[in-house]
């Protein structure tokens, strides 16, 4: 590392914005690089394509982050850890863990002007394997995500039949009554499990690529291909329609929301506290999990949107503006949810008792009108006692009916998006309308979430000298969005939603956690906390205080080695690891044991992303010690190779 008084020196020889940006020629290594090559990199550097304004830029930041996550995970978190109390442990986490790691990320990568990779070879090319974890894990993603705006767009489609599609049984094969597992279960799990998935009963049991999914995937990965088309060029628009539209869906929802009946029955569910839970640890781990995963840090993203600022840009205030957009916006979505929840409950309340009520009024023959909601459970205690042998038969027949465990029931992910609310949905006057508003949103949400992925991928790609001389960035594109479609089409198989529950669960967890955690280290210990701080003051003209810079030496270390201890015990006492499958004679899931090749393949997904950082790490040593002294320095790549490793050792370079 450099002394204070080198660094201060080192910085002070050029205050041009340019300065801070992609790989330079030091003084310590220009005699020894030819000036055409300095020229070259210079040239690159200029060329860099930049957002037209730095709303561009927080709007890409904000649509990255404000995903699907923030609509179905952050109400089921609120519903499970006690309602309005989850926000206690919610803001404090924001506090000790959000805002520093994503200014961290957003400044690493205006101060370095490259992808992933690039950044952290900048700092050291023992590091580059930081970059390649990054890029591994965005890909995964980016495979598995685009397969949830397949499914929006697909009832999307349907949303516009009268009457909605799932708002009914179908009839069965001999037209006499309704289909037999569509009873069994309910109409809108039917449509999910039956008609949309086509689930196998199994992980065991593919089955084929269905062509109506495909055709759906299809599609969807080539509107990201048109919106990533150009670079920022051209995802620098389309962003301020990803943004902007869901929160005017969202705004229209919670207008018609707080108009529908028993909506008060959710709100109030959702904000009486629970105290009790501020002592439950899950609870404080589910609110540092929510935030962390939800700004999409570790994933290359946020480095790559930052490295196409101009390096004066003010990233520190873009990072507490992205925070309070996106934890204002999970909180109002979560209104809009548990009011639309509060309806859905108390309409299958009240469509119970009418059942109840319908019944015993046939079974005793008694007049219309005598029983009701309010007289229902003394007059059930009255006919036990006075008929007990009759009441005894029609007990059995007669359910337990309760708005507490109909507002009780937790669901997340699919479930709440694909279930709960098209149930809701079924249920309100102009279903199609709301229908269509609903699954409309949820593709712009996903859209903008790809679309930042999509950039995390393609922008260390792009900024690679040997992939950016031998194609152009169209076919750099076209090429990403072929690939992982191609692998995507695994999802459209009968068994494909639980590889896709595979991907979802165990592709970005424990590997994220590791890769902001070596973030950290590099840019504190390796880098040099005092160094960054200077840059960051170099590039903007503002100090670093000491919140800043006591989260990332020590908040934020410990507390991502927690949830990663956490993670790895709650695995270990969870034994063998199970999944969730649908059993289409009783009508509900059941759960079941992983297969070993499922297992298998959940190991090597974490495995391809966390292995490169050792691995990297260490061909960089190999490359270094082999290439130490070349003897042909006329060679630019030998060269270069040469710099690259002297430069390692000052904890920065090219």
């Amino acid at each position: 590392m450099e002394s204070p008084s080198t660094q201060a020196a080192s910085l002070s020889e050029d205050k041009k914005p340019r300065a801070w940006g992609s790989p330079q020629c030091p003084n310590q290594y220009a005699g020894r690089l030819q000036g055409a090559e300095c020229t070259e990199r210079g040239a690159m550097e200029k060329a860099r394509q930049q957002w037209s304004n730095p709303l561009q830029f927080l709007l890409i930041c904000v649509s990255y982050a404000v995903g699907l996550g923030n609509v179905w995970r952050f109400p089921y978190l609120c519903q499970m850890y006690g309602g309005g109390s989850f926000l206690v442990p919610y803001i404090i986490m924001l506090i000790l863990e959000g805002m520093p790691l994503l200014y961290m990320e957003l400044a690493v990568g205006q101060r370095m002007q490259q992808g992933s990779i690039g950044a952290w070879r900048t700092i050291s090319p023992y590091l580059s394997g930081i970059g390649t974890a990054s890029l591994v894990v965005s890909f995964l993603v980016a495979i598995y995500y685009n397969v949830i705006n397949s499914w929006a767009f697909w009832y999307l489609l349907h949303s516009f039949q009268d009457p909605l599609p799932w708002s009914v049984c179908p009839l069965n094969d001999n037209l006499t009554g309704y289909d037999e597992e569509c009873e069994k279960a309910s109409s809108t799990q039917y449509f999910w499990y039956r008609k949309t998935l086509n689930i196998s009963p199994s992980i065991q049991n593919n089955g084929g690529v269905q062509w109506e999914p495909a055709l759906c995937l299809s599609l969807v990965w080539l509107m990201v291909y048109l919106c990533i088309l150009r670079g920022t060029e051209s995802t620098g628009k389309v962003v301020y329609f990803t943004t902007s539209l869901p929160y005017c869906v969202l705004i229209i929802y919670l207008v018609r929301g707080l108009t529908l009946h028993g909506a008060s029955n959710g709100l109030v569910y959702m904000f009486t506290p629970k105290v009790e839970q501020l002592a439950n640890p899950k609870a404080w781990i589910s609110a540092a999990t929510q935030i962390f995963f939800s700004l999409g840090l570790g994933c290359g993203g946020l480095i790559a949107f930052a490295s196409y600022n101009e390096p004066s840009n003010d990233c520190q205030k873009h990072a507490i503006i992205v925070i309070i957009i996106n934890s204002t916006t999970a909180i109002f979505s979560s209104i809009v949810t548990f009011s639309i929840y509060g309806f859905k409950a108390t309409f299958n309340y009240e469509n119970c008792l009418s059942k109840v009520i319908l019944l015993l009024t046939n079974s005793f023959d008694l007049e219309d009108g005598f029983l009701t909601a309010s007289n229902l459970e003394p007059m059930k205690d009255y006919l036990a006692s006075t008929y007990p042998s009759k009441y005894s038969e029609v007990f059995p027949h007669i359910r337990n009916c309760s708005l507490e465990s109909e507002l009780n029931t937790a669901v997340q992910g699919t479930g709440l998006a694909f279930i709960v609310y098209t149930e809701a949905i079924k249920n309100m006057e102009v279903s199609q309308l709301w229908s269509v508003l609903y699954f409309f949103m949820l593709l712009t949400l996903g859209m903008g979430s790809m679309l930042g992925t999509a950039t995390a991928i393609l922008t260390p790609l792009t900024d690679s000298e040997v992939i950016s001389k031998r194609l152009p960035k169209e076919a750099v594109s076209g090429l990403v969005c072929l690939v992982s479609c191609a692998i995507g089409m695994v999802f459209t198989m009968e068994a494909g939603n639980y590889w896709f529950d595979i991907f979802n669960d165990y592709a970005a967890t424990l590997s994220l956690l590791l890769i902001v955690l070596v973030e950290i280290i590099a840019v504190c210990y390796i880098y040099g906390l005092r160094r960054f701080e200077s840059d960051l003051q170099a590039m903007t003209g503002s100090s670093l205080n000491w919140y800043w810079k006591a989260m990332w030496a020590g908040v934020c270390p410990l507390l991502i080695i927690g949830l990663f201890v956490f993670y790895v015990s709650d695995y270990a006492l969870a034994g063998t690891l199970k999944y969730h499958a649908w059993d289409a004679t009783q009508g509900h899931v059941v759960s079941k044991d992983y297969p070993s090749f499922a297992v298998a393949v959940i190991g090597l997904l974490v495995a391809s992303s966390i292995m490169c950082i050792p691995l990297v790490a260490l061909g960089t040593f190999i490359t270094c010690h082999l290439k130490r002294r070349p003897k042909n320095w006329t060679s630019p790549r030998l060269q270069s190779a040469s710099h690259r490793c002297a430069a390692s050792t000052y904890g920065g370079g090219s």
